[in-house]
């Protein structure tokens, strides 16, 4: 009994340096809910034997700062990224089909660069006042106006191969 209200009182009297939000993921009949918890941890103080989460406004700071610089390019360059992207994701299922080497990691990567690039084009539109109606209906021309070429990752390697025989003839 003296050991447990010692225990408590050594427990209140201590007062962790910081203040640290974790996400954690709940899934309930099919729908993913987030719900935000707040918890007392010291620096560099682990949980469970686990490492100290890190803040959330790091990560999204990440994110934010990615936008940014896709809010400032323009509408063709935009444009230009997702043909690129697309024709990677093309290239990595290609590699994926055959056996080859890849990075699982870049697959999804990549999809999520090309739904900011078209969340920011979609924010373009919307400040014009171009309705869901007129924006599918310009997308699907601008689709059928995309010359198919092939991906940066392909130029590169096709590049280095010529450059190799060349050097070997």
């Amino acid at each position: 009994m003296l050991a447990t209200s010692m225990a408590s009182n050594v427990m209140s009297s201590w007062r962790p340096p910081c203040h640290v939000l974790s996400l954690s993921k709940s899934s309930r009949m099919g729908s993913l809910s987030t719900h935000f918890t707040s918890m007392r941890i010291a620096v560099g103080q682990s949980i469970h034997g686990r490492k100290p989460v890190k803040t959330l406004t790091v990560m999204m700071g990440k994110r934010e700062q990615s936008l940014q610089e896709i809010r400032g390019k323009n509408n063709e360059d935009i444009n230009e990224e997702i043909i690129d992207l697309k024709g990677e994701i093309h290239m990595l299922r290609f590699m994926k089909s055959t056996k080859q080497e890849y990075k699982a990691s870049d697959y999804k990567r990549m999809r999520k660069q090309i739904a900011r690039l078209l969340t920011v084009r979609r924010e373009r539109e919307l400040e014009q006042g171009i309705n869901k109606k007129q924006s599918r209906k310009m997308d699907r021309e601008w689709k059928r106006s995309v010359v198919v070429r092939p991906p940066p990752s392909l130029r590169k390697m096709q590049e280095e191969n010529a450059a190799e025989q060349n050097k070997g003839s």
